[in-house]
């Protein structure tokens, strides 16, 4: 062979390699043979998906494209979808446990990444806890809000007093801080104390904060009910005035319809917030599947007033006779809004001989007055409660509505915590369909991630972070109830979080490959 033919050869052998090495491509982790939802709302399909290290590199056929995996996971009958979203977790605590870290619950139910600091609770050192996450691990995904009670209360303690100028300053220059140092926006409280001490334009303030950085603004509204003169439709209205005002998303926690007095105005709301919507405010909202809501037995009962100072206080005005009367007064209105002494289950306590028990259950042992037994409770150090008080009819047009997305507001005592995300697939999905599959996985996904403007994750595509999920629809389902909330679900076969395999045949591995998720620019 001359010189010039072996020339022409050898090029021959240089042009194929990129053809040869792209009919021959090897990932770490190949998931064949699954039933593919992407988050994205479009119609399952059957595909393969290929990870490298923590990014998605593949999808579609891997036996055409010649795509093999140094590990292959068999996902034959099951569903593979991008991990799940949970805006709201209240995790703070858990992540920042040496043996709670592992947020197990959550990633038993599919959810990679989780949002805290919620309802304007929690802490306001940003920066310093996403430090801590990154160097001790975390086992999904984390973010935080700004949380606005606790901002308020840093500045004005458990005061109702309005700010000064040189206090709402200082309450600016905290949120400003937080988002500089990565939250993805401000929560509020606005139910709570302290947060609910703020009036609308001094929320609307410190939202103009969060809206320079391009934060969103998260709600737990002042009024889910029948507590406040305009009840939960005045609520909503002042949700969006809000983000109308200070010029940034809103999302409006546990959307509801909380109590008797209320039932049925669901459709009012959503009509609100599709006016809303329409008009060019950017309103969302998300909700869990259960017809009990969790609080305590403070926060449901006693009125705001009350509470101002602190627990001391409380203490001297339940000892003042006159004042307790007006206290007992209200208390009382409040329990025919959460539908007496017996929706109230005692879900989580330090005094065990009342947990598992409702507030009727209490008085009845303890031959005092409904209120009377709170009051012991409350000042005792209080209780969680599991609190019976919504409708089947307006859960379901809440969850129907495309703007909302699924989270657990997951607290101790109360089964949404382990069960939400696996409860609304097995019971809204495949036992009563009020939504296709497609449909739930994008609530519980890339609506989510979307909404929160969290960066490459929430949908199943090449370029993603490789947050995927791989459950049996025909195992799929929570196992917590009221009375044992602590049950994982099952049905997880497999969850990979940033392409680290978590949970293997349907079991925790161990891993710790969860990142702090800061804000990124938009």
């Amino acid at each position: 062979m001359n010189r010039r033919s072996l020339t022409l050869a050898l090029w021959s052998v240089v042009l194929c390699l990129p053809a040869l090495h792209a009919q021959n491509r090897q990932v770490d982790v190949i998931i064949l043979g699954g039933t593919v939802v992407d988050g994205t709302g479009a119609p399952a399909r059957r595909a393969d998906v290929g990870i490298s290290a923590d990014r998605i590199v593949f999808v579609g056929n891997a036996v055409a494209s010649h795509v093999t995996g140094v590990r292959t996971i068999d996902a034959t009958g099951l569903v593979v979808a991008p991990g799940f979203i949970d805006p709201h977790s209240h995790t703070l605590e858990d992540l920042s446990s040496r043996d709670r870290r592992a947020n197990v619950e959550y990633l038993m139910q599919g959810v990679t990444t989780v949002v805290t600091n919620n309802d304007g609770g929690g802490t306001i050192e940003i920066g310093r806890r996403l430090r801590a996450w990154a160097t001790d691990s975390i086992g999904t995904n984390a973010a935080l809000y700004v949380p606005q009670g606790a901002v308020r209360g840093a500045v004005l303690g458990m005061s109702d007093a309005t700010p000064t100028p040189a206090q709402l300053d200082s309450m600016r220059a905290i949120v400003a801080r937080g988002m500089r140092e990565g939250a993805i926006g401000m929560s509020t409280g606005l139910y709570y104390a302290p947060g609910n001490y703020a009036p609308t334009e001094e929320v609307i303030e410190l939202a103009k904060v969060a809206a320079r950085y391009g934060g969103i603004y998260d709600s737990h509204m002042r009024d889910e009910g029948s507590y406040t003169p305009t009840g939960v439709v005045g609520s909503v209205n002042e949700t969006i005035r809000i983000a109308r005002e200070a010029h940034l998303p809103v999302h409006i926690s546990h959307i509801k319809a909380l109590g008797t007095d209320v039932w049925g105005q669901s459709d009012s709301i959503v009509a609100i917030i599709k006016a809303a919507r329409a008009g060019g405010i950017d309103v969302t909202a998300d909700q869990y599947p259960y017809l009990a809501s969790g609080t305590s037995v403070g926060a449901s009962l006693l009125p705001r007033w009350a509470e101002v100072g602190g627990r001391d206080s409380l203490r001297a005005r339940v000892a003042d006779a006159t004042i307790k009367a007006r206290l007992v007064g209200e208390m009382e209105r409040n329990l025919v809004r959460r539908g007496g002494a017996a929706s109230l289950l005692i879900s989580s306590t330090r005094d065990t001989s009342i947990l598992g028990r409702t507030l009727q259950q209490v008085a009845t042992a303890r031959h005092v007055a409904s209120i009377e037994a709170a009051l012991q409770i409350i000042l005792a150090g209080d209780a969680s409660v599991a609190s019976f008080n919504m409708k089947e009819s307006d859960l379901e047009t809440f969850m129907v509505q495309p703007f909302v997305m699924t989270g657990s507001d997951g607290s101790s005592g109360h089964p949404r915590k382990f069960g939400t995300f696996s409860r609304k697939l097995r019971e809204f999905v495949y036992e009563k369909p009020l939504l296709s599959l497609p449909q739930a996985v994008r609530s519980s996904s890339g609506l989510a991630a979307e909404t929160l403007r969290i960066v490459d994750r929430g949908m199943l595509a090449e370029g993603k972070f490789a947050d995927v999920i791989a459950f049996d629809p025909g195992t799929v389902r929570d196992r917590a109830t009221y009375q044992q909330p602590t049950l994982l679900a099952t049905g997880m076969r497999y969850v990979l979080v940033n392409g680290v395999v978590a949970v293997s045949e349907g079991v925790y591995t161990g891993a710790l490959a969860g990142r702090p998720l800061p804000r990124r620019e938009p």
